[in-house]
């Protein structure tokens, strides 16, 4: 007996940035569609002019098929045109119709997954979102309580971050027992629902040197290490804390498969160094797969159809291996 195919809602994000066509490149690109039912949530008119950007022909049709995807399509574009390229109230409300759209669909059980194009948090803020980003709201539209997490991903490599969008000067004090062991917790689950059978994880540091044994600080021996003994002893091979600036190495090597870091900056620069064009990140902790393309809506290039798909080829590819295997 076939299984059935995984249904993916796809989104195109912020109308005033690369998003429309790098969904439309996506749809455009030979076998995206061949192993989900995909679901265009978006105008005719959007895809279409996302469609001419990108120079591409997107499939389309009433019902999805390893050919073609099926538009949903609830009449609602503005009759203004949105501006590409600029901060606004009206792109940020569009890409959040668009989403609470998506996540609808997902808790009614209509779709087992959701990627959506880049989203400009300063225009989804002006729409009304008031949580620190998105996976915030998300959680909030879905009422999830539990331990949320936005996790990056290229090639085989993980992270996931303890803080997220907040200041430098939040950080310490978020960094908790409870929340450090959530977040390797979770790193651990999504890795092992990816198909790896036995996620090896490595812990960092907050402080300098690991805190040199409390003479830059104590979060490594007060917090962090009694989380990761913690972790061990639920049965996760986790490791740490090791000093930030060294342990991307151990995984440039292919000694770990997930790094949990503490705070946003302290992963993510050394993940867009690894494969700005591959990354990917995961909105952790929801209870369906939701995927975006780790980079952010690139005005300086949005409506010229020359942005890059990578990112999004491979945000799509894993929601469908995600919801597949889950």
């Amino acid at each position: 007996m076939t299984a059935p195919r995984p249904r993916v809602a796809l989104t195109l994000g912020d109308p005033a940035g690369v998003g429309p066509e790098l969904a439309a490149r996506l749809l455009a690109r030979p076998g995206s569609l061949r192993n989900a039912d995909v679901y265009v949530l978006a105008d005719a008119a959007e895809v279409a002019d996302a469609a001419r950007r990108a120079g591409v022909g997107v499939p389309l049709a009433a019902t999805p098929s390893p050919t073609e995807a099926a538009l949903l399509d609830d009449g609602s574009a503005p009759g203004v045109a949105i501006d590409v390229g600029v901060v606004s109230r009206a792109a940020g409300q569009r890409a959040l119709h668009q989403l609470r759209r998506a996540l609808a669909l997902a808790r009614d059980g209509q779709v087992d997954a959701i990627v959506y194009a880049p989203l400009n948090k300063s225009s989804a803020h002006l729409a009304g979102m008031a949580d620190e980003d998105e996976l915030r709201w998300f959680a909030g539209v879905l009422g999830v309580d539990g331990v949320t997490s936005e996790l990056n991903v290229v090639d085989r490599l993980w992270t996931a971050r303890v803080t997220s969008h907040i200041s430098l000067a939040e950080v310490a004090p978020r960094i908790t027992v409870e929340r450090t062991v959530g977040t390797i917790a979770l790193l651990h689950r999504m890795l092992a629902g990816s198909g790896v059978p036995a996620p090896r994880l490595a812990v960092a540091a907050l402080n300098p040197h690991a805190g040199e044994n409390g003479r830059f600080g104590r979060e490594e021996i007060d917090v962090i290490a009694p989380a990761v003994r913690a972790a061990v002893a639920a049965g996760i091979d986790a490791r740490g804390p090791f000093p930030s600036d060294t342990v991307f190495l151990a995984a440039r090597r292919g000694d770990v498969d997930g790094v949990v870091t503490m705070y946003h900056d302290q992963g993510q620069i050394a993940m867009k160094l690894l494969g700005f064009d591959r990354g990917v990140t995961v909105q952790g902790g929801l209870p369906v797969p939701v995927v975006t393309p780790a980079h952010g809506t690139a005005f300086d290039i949005a409506g010229r159809g020359v942005a890059d798909p990578g990112a999004t080829c491979h945000a799509f590819d894993l929601a469908v291996a995600l919801a597949t295997a889950g």
